[in-house]
């Protein structure tokens, strides 16, 4: 029988080094559930779960962190507490389809804010943004003054890197 394990997207990748005042890392792999509520239920499913992120915010429930990833949509890092999801929203294991890079230190914001079309500054924290980095679509995160979070489509790893390359 196969054995399959566990790897990050990045695992096989070269890294960028970082630069001046800032560092690159990959994020181990996590369970990533996307939550979408029915209409009319999103106070239904803010009430299930202890919270429901607006536009831009992240929420943080012990070790479960709710984070806006677009209309009416939020990412659940972490495991789901148990709680009966069904009637309030559509809800879908997102693990395996997303890559999430970390980049901290006190140059964070001033390396991203090269690379992203919008102001790295306004962004709330924490907060979360839709946006693109080069051509590749990535959910950032900003999880205090100088520590984001890129996330990326599997998939797209490697492309994701290029685009970070200094």
């Amino acid at each position: 029988m196969i054995m399959l394990s566990e790897t990050s997207a990045f695992a096989e990748c070269q890294l960028p080094e970082g630069g001046p005042g800032y560092t690159i890392g990959p994020i181990a792999p996590m369970p990533i559930t996307s939550l979408a509520p029915w209409p009319g239920e999103t106070e239904t499913l803010r009430a299930r779960l202890g919270g429901f992120p607006q536009p831009g915010e992240v929420i943080a429930l012990g070790d479960l962190r709710l984070v806006w990833a677009g209309r009416d949509t939020a990412f659940a890092f972490g495991a789901l507490p148990p709680v009966d999801l069904q009637g309030c929203c559509a809800h879908c294991d997102q693990s395996d389809g997303w890559a999430g890079l970390r980049i901290e230190g006190a140059g964070a914001e001033a390396f991203l804010a090269r690379r992203l079309p919008f102001d790295l500054r306004k962004l709330p924290v924490p907060g979360s943004a839709r946006s693109v980095l080069g051509h590749v679509p990535v959910l950032v995160v900003r999880l205090d003054r100088d520590r984001f979070e890129l996330w990326g489509w599997r998939s797209m790893a490697a492309s994701l890197l290029h685009e970070l390359d200094p």
